[in-house]
């Protein structure tokens, strides 16, 4: 008997190469993606606003990247004798404003000059809800643990989060001719917003990628939410928040996004820099032992035999572990 409803996840028309140079923005499931990117060695930019979990938000930040835009002091705020930004993520805060101003400033210049240059634009997004300060009515991309009463929260339209995602690509069309989009939806459960609106952001999320999908020739789809939403489908796979997908999820989207979206030869490199990097937990009995001494000369031959092969990627941290 069958006891779960597996599905095909077609692969994409183009792949993504080590070679390519992407960029990732959006929830925190974007992390899990783009960090199992990184550690395989793909050129890969990472969130730079912090996560955003919001369409419109993410939208916004693509935009300034586009209009290589810079913060300035007065676009900073002050909560808790912590310095925090509307538009970024947390991991930006802190006690010196200038500190601050600075680190968001740089990463706004990486990602300019990355937008311009990608091959791969992967957007996740997380819900449909947005907040909005009650003060002067604008968009926050994170709340910063400001209590709620300082916000009214929204359920975007379907029509608004689709002109905005429109009118943000067609300015990055512009600029890159040879950009590829893929989205996901997140499967993470946003409980907090209650089930029943949780499930109805989704929806929104859902139809809106899928109308943008069917409407540009550029524009593909990963089944993330579905992976975890349709063929696990158990509470097993989530951590002990019942919220996020656990370690064992994470790794079957993982697998799934190798097969579908990524190229066969890369896929192969990611296979044996996984290989590696087990080797390189592995801790011995006796590091002093000959045996472990064959075993480390035996890994740094298989590192530099896939760096000789690969000029462009960087495994200097596995062979440095392997020959010292």
């Amino acid at each position: 008997m069958n006891f779960r409803l597996t599905f095909p996840v077609e692969p994409l028309g183009p792949s993504i190469h080590h070679s390519d140079k992407v960029l990732l923005s959006g929830s925190c499931f974007a992390e899990e993606i783009g960090s199992r990117l990184e550690q395989h060695r793909f050129d890969v930019l990472l969130n730079p606003n912090g996560i955003l979990f919001n369409p419109l938000s993410i939208a916004r930040s693509m935009t300034s990247y586009l209009d290589d835009k810079r913060y300035t002091a007065d676009e900073l705020f002050l909560h808790e004798d912590i310095w925090h930004s509307w538009d970024h993520h947390s991991r930006f805060s802190g006690t010196d404003r200038n500190a601050v101003l600075q680190r968001i400033n740089d990463s706004q210049a990486a990602a300019a000059a990355r937008l311009k240059e990608a091959d791969w634009l992967v957007i996740t997004l997380g819900t449909a809800h947005a907040w909005y300060l009650k003060e002067d009515g604008r968009l926050v991309g994170n709340c910063h643990k400001v209590p709620d009463a300082s916000f009214t929260k929204k359920l975007v339209p379907l029509d608004e989060i689709i002109s905005a995602l429109d009118n943000m690509m067609h300015r990055l069309f512009f600029v890159n001719r040879k950009v590829n989009i893929l989205f996901t939806v997140s499967p993470v459960r946003y409980v907090r917003d209650g089930v029943v609106e949780n499930n109805l952001s989704k929806a929104v999320l859902l139809q809106a990628v899928h109308h943008l999908v069917h409407k540009f020739d550029r524009l593909f789809y990963f089944p993330a939410y579905e992976l975890v939403m349709d063929d696990l489908r158990d509470y097993r796979f989530f951590k002990e928040d019942m919220v996020h997908p656990n370690e064992q999820a994470l790794q079957y989207v993982w697998e799934h996004f190798l097969k579908a979206c990524v190229q066969p030869s890369s896929q192969e490199v990611a296979r044996q820099v996984v290989e590696l990097l087990r080797a390189k937990g592995h801790k011995p009995f006796n590091p002093e032992s000959p045996a472990h001494k064959q075993f480390l000369q035996a890994m740094a031959k298989k590192a530099r035999a896939l760096q000789e092969q690969n000029p462009s990627l960087d495994f200097g941290d596995l062979l440095r572990y392997f020959e010292t």
